[in-house]
């Protein structure tokens, strides 16, 4: 199991024991709340017993106890009917919707306020049966009632308390991926000015030794290739020095870029494997690029279609010159991905060799998103037909 496996592993685990200590919360906490509403709700029917009760008293004392019952209860939403069915009082509704005042409403107020009485009305008809208030046989009242402001409130909490668990969840997990990137960030940065310092002192012995096999008179040929080969590792050299410090952009012709990296690579290659260049090496297409970077770039993603390959087969580079944005797509007759990783490939440490870092589409994805301001993505891939990159950048 190689880095990245293991780190998604554990990222699993942590999510998976956040979801179980949530949902075991949130499962004892429905407990606590039913109860707590079927509590409410024997509160709501004696009251309402209660109530009916004395509103079948012709005791002018017992019907001052139902308006003050009225007037005092602070949780359950009432409304206090006439036979005709016209309001005469409301209780724990909103109160910016009431009737009592309508004199000094407007006409479209007044509608307004009683179409959402009616509407409260027609809840309260269909959860529960009114109480009847007799005053004379020919005269009566209707109380109308609905569960109360804190029934309704124990049913939302469980939600609401949901909703705060995955909140938490997702604010953590993102708090903790930061946390990491940074700290990669970080090593990726001193890593790599450490690599550039120490390849310092060797660079230069060997330009030294140059210089004596010259005095020497030694092989010309064999002097050129040793050249060739300190050129190249003062190039890697400068690569990683630039990485975590903004590299200088100068306009470059991608298209001899793309020619030089692409004959580089084909000559340290078998010739089992055919490079394609599906552009003419006539044209001139300039962008904002640091050559250094986007030249391992290219590498990067040749290298990684190599050992799809396992070392045979077709590599076939695109240029789309359109009028904001060039497209350069790289193309191989590879194993292919998986869709489902086409953006794990460029996460730190994924790879499918059992030697390696699993950091060159990673180190690719930084130089050109971070530092081109591009885009780089896998545009398609089947097992059938290889996979192909895409890399985005503006003119």
């Amino acid at each position: 199991m190689n880095i990245y496996s293991r780190k998604q592993k554990w990222k699993l685990i942590l999510f998976f024991l956040a979801v179980v200590i949530g949902m075991a919360s949130l499962y004892y906490t429905n407990i606590l709340v039913r109860k707590l509403a079927e509590e409410e709700r024997k509160s709501v029917r004696l009251w309402a017993e209660a109530t009916k009760e004395f509103s079948n008293s012709d005791s002018d004392v017992e019907l001052n106890f139902i308006t003050t019952v009225m007037i005092n209860n602070n949780t359950i939403p009432v409304i206090l009917m006439d036979e005709e069915m016209n309001f005469i009082h409301a209780r724990n509704l909103d109160p910016e919707k009431s009737l009592t005042d309508s004199t000094k409403l407007s006409a479209e107020d007044y509608a307004r306020n009683l179409k959402y009485l009616n509407r409260q009305l027609e809840i309260m008809i269909s959860e529960n049966e009114p109480i009847v208030i007799n005053f004379t046989e020919d005269q009566r009242n209707y109380i109308y009632y609905k569960d109360s402001i804190l029934l309704n409130q124990l049913f939302y909490y469980p939600f609401i308390q949901l909703a705060v668990i995955f909140l938490f969840i997702f604010v953590s997990y993102y708090a903790f991926s930061s946390s990491r990137k940074a700290e990669q960030n970080q090593v990726w940065v001193g890593m790599s000015k450490e690599t550039a310092h120490q390849l310092g002192t060797p660079i230069s012995s060997l330009i030294a030794w140059i210089e004596y096999m010259k005095m020497k008179d030694m092989d010309k040929e064999i002097i050129k290739e040793i050249e060739k080969d300190i050129v190249r590792l003062e190039t890697i050299t400068e690569r990683f020095s630039k990485i975590g410090s903004a590299p200088v952009l100068t306009r470059q012709n991608v298209i001899r870029v793309l020619e030089d990296s692409i004959n580089y690579i084909k000559r340290r290659t078998s010739d089992k494997v055919n490079y394609n260049l599906h552009f003419s090496l006539d044209d001139e297409v300039l962008l904002p690029l640091n050559l250094a970077l986007f030249e391992w770039v290219i590498e990067n993603l040749c290298k990684n279609a190599l050992d799809a390959m396992e070392g045979a087969g077709d590599i076939d580079i695109y240029l789309q010159d359109n009028t904001q944005i060039v497209y350069i797509d790289i193309q191989d007759s590879g194993k292919g991905i998986a869709k489902t990783k086409y953006k794990t490939v460029f996460q730190p440490g994924y790879t499918t060799k059992n030697r390696g870092w699993g950091l060159g589409l990673s180190l690719a994805q930084r130089i050109i998103e971070n530092y081109h301001d591009g885009k780089i993505f896998v545009k398609s891939s089947d097992p059938a037909e290889g996979t192909t990159f895409r890399i985005a950048l503006k003119k």
